[in-house]
């Protein structure tokens, strides 16, 4: 038991570290490693709950940075893309489905991060909000990864590093507590996943504020280098999970 709680302090600051810093992320670190040692019952419902704590304060520290309109329409056109992610899921080729949005992510990072010029949107543009709005209910409903067509966005509008931190949360905020309802209905917001995340909080908490301090610290172009090199490592996984059939993880 000491063994477990000293990895789930570990794991928790690594995690929100990564989330509070770039602003996603922290799934893809904190449920393959909670794997380890919890089962999926526990290791799940725990990193949502540690999600929905992150972007509440992430929320209320920079709600000013928040593009609102952004956020909101992004989370509408979500809502319907989710049911078309829940049917690949449960009738796709998850082999191929997976590797295919693994290459596809990693294909756009390195273009990013390699093309001379790229396109940039002055203002909020609707087609581009529902075309990767409705992307991330589609992953979210299929793999849990909403974040990637949501790094798209905030690229193509340029948002600076504290925005694109704040405004992401905006929309994993509602997000993560409907996941969170769900769980609870299921009856997996158990005793002992409260004691584990009450636990976490020790250790997450201050590395939301590290990691704040750590966003406003890097420029424009140094953060969406970051951000270009954690799709890639989203895709890489994502493949990796495909090809070696580890559970599905949330991003």
């Amino acid at each position: 038991m000491p063994f477990i709680i000293i990895f789930i302090l570990v794991i928790s600051f690594i995690a929100a570290l990564v989330r509070s810093t770039l602003g996603f992320g922290e799934s893809l670190v904190a449920v393959p490693l909670f794997l380890l040692f919890l089962p999926a019952t526990i290791a799940v419902p725990l990193s949502v709950m540690l999600s929905i704590v992150i972007a509440l304060i992430i929320v209320i520290q920079d709600h000013r940075k928040i593009h609102f309109y952004s956020a909101k329409w992004l989370i509408f056109y979500a809502i319907p893309g989710i049911p078309l992610g829940l049917l690949i899921l449960v009738y796709g080729n998850e082999l191929l489905v997976k590797t295919a949005l693994g290459l596809l992510i990693i294909c756009y990072a390195l273009y990013t991060l390699t093309a001379k010029a790229t396109k940039n949107l002055k203002d909020d543009n609707q087609w581009w909000l529902f075309a990767c709005g409705f992307l991330s209910g589609v992953f979210g409903g299929a793999y849990g990864l909403n974040g990637p067509p949501l790094v798209v966005y905030g690229n193509l509008r340029n948002w600076s590093a504290p925005h694109f931190r704040a405004t992401l949360q905006a929309y994993f905020l509602p997000v993560s507590l409907l996941g969170f309802i769900g769980y609870v209905v299921k009856g997996l917001v158990t005793a002992e996943v409260n004691y584990y995340f009450l636990v976490a909080l020790t250790t997450s908490i201050p590395a939301i504020f590290l990691g704040r301090w750590l966003n406003r610290k890097l420029n424009s172009r140094s953060f969406l280098r970051y951000v270009l090199y954690g799709l890639m490592i989203i895709g890489i996984i994502l493949i990796l999970v495909a090809w070696y059939q580890v559970p599905a993880i949330a991003v």
